[in-house]
């Protein structure tokens, strides 16, 4: 089995093509091995290789290949659970002190493309996060929160909103100076390199297929091999199966589209006047940027379904259309999807499963920061360094509700795009 990236921008765009990992083979052993090669199990196993420790990396496909190597690129602060749902779980200090954590995930992959000096990661700093329906006062709480933490936002007003996005559709939004979008992929094959580098060992390849995780030694089995292991970590997302049951009936896998237009040169500026990344605040809205060659990456959609729809990059052609009419006869280059795990609490699933055993998953719709402070959190509470994984633990794995629960998830979805088209159309009445 030898295998390969989908067709995305970001595999046409790959700053190091050749490199590849070889499949494990026959007995091993390791101190720590870590299960999933997206950006989560990556930015473990590299803060436990900068902590000396020894880590194998076991990945089924190559790394990055899921919803870690194929998203938005949107690097920013926060989770997909909102405030109100995290302080009911947690109060008002338990949510601030998540919320500084998601500020921390930013700056940890800032520091990893700074630090590394990773230039194919193509950094692009800003993002704009625009309404689509009339409401002044919300985004003021907003920037008053934001100060709060330390960050300088800018609350634009809908004429400015629209000089710098060229549609009816906007009103008002929030410039973040400090957030910024990137080449997923390019930075995540970056630290599987840097991993290498400090003497930690990747396989691609290497399906896990069982493991006995009961006893003081944890034994993993991929086709080819068997390793022994005293700590196992499992990092593995929207593709996750039935290795760990407690695991699988914990997270619902979500699909989302991502599309990449032809070069439109100067053209996209009679639209997209600004370099940031933009998304709105719909809850299943739209997440673009413009990139070489004044191509547009937009994406789109939330669903529970699993196969990629027929007419995928007509539905998301016509979506951007209904923003910038004005883009009228725009062609796509390549349509995608990736699968996300999420939870039904919508927060990061992070913890120790039982002696030896560690999770790190579920970061669905706001994965860029919570991978990167997910691995770190986890990678301190295998050695002993802190306990600061335990903030997650109110957000536990509850039972996704098998096929109900995904039927739920669905109808959830459906119902705030409802409320999102009702209060759109409040607003231009």
């Amino acid at each position: 089995m030898v295998s390969d990236y989908i067709d995305t921008f970001y595999k046409r765009t790959l700053g190091d093509a050749h490199t590849r990992y070889d499949a494990l083979a026959g007995l091993a052993d390791t101190e720590v091995c870590v299960v999933g090669g997206g950006l989560a199990g990556l930015t473990a196993a590299l803060e436990l290789a900068r902590r000396g420790r020894q880590v194998t990396l076991l990945e089924a496909r190559r790394v990055g290949w899921g919803a870690s190597g194929r998203n938005g690129g949107s690097v920013s602060p926060a989770f997909s659970a909102g405030a109100d749902l995290i302080r009911k779980r947690v109060g008002q200090r338990g949510y601030e002190a998540l919320y500084r954590l998601s500020i921390e995930g930013v700056e940890i992959i800032r520091a990893n493309i700074r630090d590394l000096a990773i230039d194919d990661a193509r950094k692009v700093d800003g993002r704009l996060r625009v309404l689509r329906y009339d409401d002044t006062d919300a985004l003021r709480r907003y920037c008053d929160e934001q100060r709060q933490f330390g960050r300088d936002v800018q609350l634009l007003a809908r004429d400015e909103v629209r000089e710098l996005l060229r549609s009816e559709a906007y009103f008002q939004g929030i410039y973040d100076p400090a957030s910024f979008h990137f080449h997923p992929l390019n930075y995540a094959r970056a630290l599987a390199r840097e991993c290498v580098r400090l003497g930690a060992r990747i396989h691609e390849d290497s399906p896990v297929r069982s493991a006995d995780l009961a006893g003081a030694v944890k034994r993993l089995a991929t086709p080819e091999a068997t390793i022994e292991a005293q700590t196992v970590l499992i990092a593995t997302g929207g593709y996750t199966d039935g290795l760990v049951p407690a695991l699988r009936r914990a997270m619902l896998p979500i699909a989302t589209y991502i599309m990449l237009t032809e070069p439109l040169g100067e053209r996209v500026r009679e639209a997209i006047r600004t370099d940031a990344a933009i998304g709105d605040t719909r809850r299943a809205g739209n997440y673009y940027r413009v990139v070489e060659g004044g191509r547009i990456s937009w994406g789109s959609h939330i669903t529970t379904r699993i196969d990629d729809p027929p007419d995928l990059a007509e539905s998301l052609r016509a979506e951007l259309l209904s923003v910038y009419p004005q883009l009228a006869g725009v062609r796509v280059e390549v349509a995608w999807s990736g699968r996300m795990s999420y939870a039904r609490h919508l927060m990061p699933q992070i913890g120790r499963l039982q002696p030896g055993v560690w999770y790190c998953t579920a970061f669905g719709g706001h994965g860029m920061n919570t991978t990167a402070i997910g691995g770190r959190v986890v990678a301190e509470g295998i050695c002993g360094e802190s306990e600061r994984y335990r903030q997650f633990a109110p957000f536990g794995l509850d039972w996704n509700g098998g096929p109900l629960g995904t039927a739920a998830v669905q109808m959830t979805y459906w119902s705030y795009q409802a409320r999102d088209w009702l209060r759109e159309r409040r607003s231009r009445a």
